[in-house]
């Protein structure tokens, strides 16, 4: 639309099914490539994708023509198949229902970038559940117990 000016940044967090590290470091860059251009292809922009074994972390300048649950559906059901169809894990790959969905301004895009590409010496310190849970209440969002994902242990 003429005159419509949006900047939009996002920070997506979602994880695999039950927590299981599947991801690996032999095709972890490979399904990163995947995403970026699952992202790139629905008209936004990646910033930075990384994660651990079993989560990951997506910064993206968002465009606000499709809906967040959308592109979050794309991302995942497209990825999971694309897993599942290069047979990189044993069984089926899913990734866990839901995910986090966190908006963050310009100026914050190099730290948000920094946090995201040390997710690995990150994760050595905090488990992924005390990290969500960090996201939740930084974010001011009201949260049951009972449905914040728990690690595997």
């Amino acid at each position: 639309m003429a005159n419509t000016f949006t900047q939009i940044y996002l920070h997506i967090v979602f994880a695999v099914q039950n927590r299981i590290s599947l991801i690996q470091h032999e095709w972890r860059d490979e399904l990163y490539k995947y995403i970026t251009g699952i992202i790139q292809n629905n008209g936004h922009k990646l910033i930075a994708i990384n994660g651990t074994p079993n989560h990951l972390h997506i910064a993206a300048g968002y465009k606000p023509h499709q809906l967040i649950p959308d592109l979050l559906q794309d991302i995942k059901g497209c990825s999971s198949k694309w897993i599942n169809e290069k047979k990189f894990v044993k069984g089926k790959f899913n990734w866990q229902a839901g995910y986090g969905a966190f908006s963050f301004s310009h100026s914050q895009i190099d730290r948000v970038v920094k946090y995201i590409n040390n997710q690995e010496r990150h994760h050595k310190k905090i488990m992924f559940r005390d990290e969500y849970i960090q996201f939740l209440k930084k974010y001011d969002i009201t949260y049951d117990e009972k449905y914040v994902l728990t690690d595997i242990t």
